[in-house]
């Protein structure tokens, strides 16, 4: 019962506008004094949980993202995947492949909303695309960096779960290009349907040679990072510091657009998100020192196997859980104190952990697009000048066509997410 009034009073704080990080130290208040914890020990405990070289990787890959955005490595990108995603819906795939590709360097939603949605919703919308369907279209394909490696998600949750990095790296990986040629078909689907893509004629137009040497640099970031992890060169954190230096090096000597100001601000933004999350997992990972002192994960367990039939009742009994709580909290804040609480009843269920990490990622896709909270669906509307009623519908028809039935396939078909792991060799 705790447990749930924990999760209650996180979503009523964040619901109220109490900053993220600081609803989490509620919580934390509220706990402590429930069970009459030891504030000395619980903080040289939190302490002692944050003393891991992996979290070093998180403040470097927002950065990269950031180094991305203003160095114009993300604008080469973009005109290299518009030359290449042709045809009809040709456009509106050329947003997801973006997404995916910008994922697989900043790791995170946010980055992409905010350099994608800048450079690519008014030329969407000049072509015929509504901009509610933009917006929506941009809210889902953005979350491709929480499935695509490297992930700053999976990063926590290998953390707080005490699981591989590079394993719940690869088990995304499947559900991610599911996701991507179901957002790719639907979109497709949707053209001449539901409206019509205009021709635009293209003036001095680039030859795609050229075109394809100019983003060559930016695209081999991702080359780099996954091919440096997985081929055993350097780890997570190494990769993230290699991520940042090619990324200056490129912004800067190949493509020359960094200034001390835009160095300057990539530095602060990358510093105050990274500050941000860092007090948010020190938070959490004290809850969840009491929550495990106190036995609240062994006892849902217990409750959930006892109203489930079945495993199969339990992990959609889970899932649905982690769907609402990603409609009313951010995916760091799922991620973070919803997905330990379930790990024992997963193990207890015969579920491996790096398949929980997929079902966790596949979940916070549709929680985060989903009202009432929706953040990264509001980012985009904000991005795209999309009003938020015309956002919803389009929205949840993603949700319903796409990425739920992608969630469900993550769940019920373990080979989706464990092939990759088991074939470099991480399980």
């Amino acid at each position: 019962m705790s447990a749930l009034v924990a999760v209650l009073l996180l979503a009523l704080l964040m619901g109220i506008g109490v900053p993220i990080a600081w609803s989490f130290a509620g919580v934390l208040a509220y706990l402590t004094f429930l069970y009459d914890v030891n504030l000395n020990t619980l903080m040289l405990q939190g302490f002692r949980s944050m003393n891991s070289v992996v979290l070093v990787a998180l403040p470097l890959f927002i950065l990269a993202g950031h180094l991305m955005q203003t160095g114009g490595l993300a604008k080469r990108i973009i005109e290299f995947v518009e030359r290449l995603a042709t045809g009809r819906g040709g456009m509106g795939s050329s947003m997801v492949l973006a997404s995916s590709i910008f994922g697989a360097i900043s790791g995170t939603a946010t980055a992409a909303v905010a350099s994608i949605g800048a450079i690519m919703a008014d030329p969407l919308g000049k072509r015929g695309y509504p901009r509610g369907h933009v917006a929506a279209l941009l809210g889902i394909s953005s979350l491709l960096g929480i499935l695509i490696p490297p992930s700053i998600t999976m990063i926590l949750f290998a953390v707080v779960t005490r699981q591989s990095v590079a394993a719940c790296f690869a088990a995304t990986i499947g559900p991610a290009l599911l996701l991507i040629i179901g957002l790719i078909f639907y979109n497709r689907f949707l053209v001449g349907r539901s409206f019509d893509e205009q021709p635009v004629a293209r003036v001095d137009e680039k030859p795609f040679s050229m075109v394809f040497v100019g983003a060559f640099p930016a695209l081999s970031i991702p080359v780099i990072i996954l091919g440096g992890i997985y081929g055993g060169i350097f780890t997570p954190t190494e990769a993230a510091a290699v991520a940042v230096v090619v990324a200056l090096i490129i912004g800067s000597v190949i493509y020359r657009e960094f200034t001390f100001v835009s160095l300057r601000k990539s530095t602060v933004h990358a510093a105050e998100t990274t500050g941000s999350i860092i007090l948010i997992l020190l938070f959490s990972l004290m809850i969840s020192r009491i929550l495990s002192s106190e036995g609240i994960p062994q006892d849902l367990t217990v409750a959930v196997q006892g109203i489930a039939s079945s495993p199969l009742i339990a992990l959609m009994l889970v899932v649905t859980v982690l769907i609402v709580a990603g409609a009313l909290m951010d995916d760091i804040s799922v991620t973070v104190v919803v997905a330990p609480l379930f790990m024992p009843l997963m193990i207890a269920n015969d579920i491996q952990p790096v398949h929980f990490a997929a079902i966790v990622a596949t979940s916070v896709v549709i929680g985060a697009n989903s009202p009432p909270v929706a953040p990264i669906l509001f980012m985009s509307c904000r991005v795209c000048a999309a009003p938020v009623h015309e956002t919803v519908w389009p929205a949840l028809k993603l949700m319903i066509f796409v990425a739920t039935p992608v969630m469900l396939l993550t769940a019920l078909w373990p080979n989706l997410s464990l092939t990759i792991p088991r074939l470099l060799g991480l399980l």
